[in-house]
């Protein structure tokens, strides 16, 4: 499922986004830090590896100010660079290159390879509360005429549920807002702390929505474990932060 690029590997690819017409990179700290550029994180030097790798320029490549809400942005007439506060990006056009940036945060990747419309996500517990993950699945049909039945997904690596331990002001509020689903997604640690799943909740989430369950790659590779390949902000603190790049072919 997934294939790593470089020596030391500087991003990885998901071979289903790949077969679904998705160049895309999800980049590891050998990529160097995007948080080292703030407010220009694509500038001339900014991403040479992955954009490189994908036969993209860096300018070309649109964003968001991340406010770990549900704002889904439509990119297809902004200027490169910065297109809004948000979330969420999606397009229809190919070629055009959208981000994400994190450090134990889900990215998500969504694309219709028949109509062509593509989205990508940033999604920490604040945005799997607030059900980011099957809104980004409603923005792309609503805005495009994309399929749910037909979309592929795939989630990159993220803080995983052997690490992510949480307490009461955030699963309060996750019990509140899906309370059929919430004990599938946090595992009891301790009095007041549980094992928070990021993974599972978003990807039950898609497939509310109606995407296939087999239709949603995850490698299910942790953030704070993975401190050889990837930057981890409960593990190191502010600091490194990974990207996740996605174009149509």
């Amino acid at each position: 499922m997934v294939t790593f690029h470089g020596t030391p590997p500087t991003y990885l690819t998901l071979d289903p986004l790949e077969a679904a017409g998705v160049r895309h990179a999800f980049t590891t700290r050998h990529h160097g830090s995007f948080a080292a550029r703030p407010g220009q994180p694509f500038g001339d030097d900014a991403a040479p590896a992955a954009l490189t790798g994908l036969g993209l320029d860096a300018p070309a490549v649109r964003y968001a100010r991340q406010v770990h809400g549900t704002a889904c942005l439509v990119a297809d007439d902004a200027r490169p660079g910065l297109v809004g506060e948000g979330d969420a990006l999606l397009t229809t056009r190919p070629r055009l290159p959208l981000a994400v940036f994190t450090a134990d945060c889900l990215s998500i990747v969504v694309v219709d390879p028949d109509r062509r419309a593509l989205a990508v996500a940033h999604a920490g517990w604040r945005g799997t509360v607030a059900g980011l993950a099957g809104g980004l699945v409603e923005a792309l049909v609503r805005h495009t005429g994309a399929r749910a039945d037909r979309l592929q997904a795939g989630i990159g690596p993220s803080i995983g549920p052997c690490c992510y331990e949480v307490d009461a002001p955030v699963i309060d509020p996750l019990r509140a807002a899906f309370p059929a689903d919430w004990a599938r997604w946090a595992r009891p640690q301790a009095p007041g702390k549980w094992w928070l799943d990021l993974w599972q909740a978003n990807a039950d989430q898609l497939v509310a929505a109606g995407v296939p369950p087999d239709a949603v790659a995850n490698p299910r590779l942790c953030t704070a474990c993975g401190s050889d390949l990837f930057f981890s902000y409960r593990r190191e603190g502010r600091g490194g932060s990974l990207a996740a790049l996605a174009c149509l072919d």
